[in-house]
């Protein structure tokens, strides 16, 4: 609430109109197929793959993540694709101990044009927030998906 005070003040001070127009593009009866179709967007055959093979006591996580995470976020206005992909990735890294994720985040910022280089350049400025161990890690992830030519 702080921090969401100090925004407003800000806002107010460059004579920002608030509350600032909803950014929200889903309801509660479209967000699992709107989230879905971003990720089949960022990642393509391999989430029908992922979802086919979940157990069947798993495949709640996978609509909860199709959801949630894609359908109430993905959607939204204010930032394209290709920027939201690249914050989850560092976002991601800077987690730790997700690498499998990373590995797929990887993946899906290659294929919606983010470049290695762009990566690489994300994930240095983030360095002095997660430090030299999740950084690397990162790195060897980027490196695993997108190998040196």
């Amino acid at each position: 609430m702080n921090a969401i005070n100090e925004v407003n003040e800000v806002f107010k001070a460059k004579n920002i109109a608030l509350p600032i127009e909803s950014q929200m593009t889903v309801d509660e009866d479209n967000r699992f197929d709107k989230g879905l179709a971003v990720q089949v967007e960022i990642f393509g055959d391999v989430i029908a793959k992922m979802r086919e093979n979940a157990p069947s006591n798993q495949k709640h996580i996978q609509e909860y993540l199709s959801a949630f995470c894609f359908g109430d976020f993905y959607t939204r206005g204010g930032l394209d694709l290709k920027t939201r992909e690249l914050l989850t990735l560092c976002i991601i890294s800077a987690l730790g101990g997700a690498e499998g994720q990373v590995k797929a985040h990887v993946q899906g910022n290659k294929n919606v044009g983010n470049d290695k280089e762009t990566l690489i350049t994300a994930i240095t400025h983030c360095l002095p927030y997660m430090g030299f161990p999740r950084t690397l890690n990162a790195l060897a992830c980027v490196n695993e998906i997108i190998p040196e030519n």
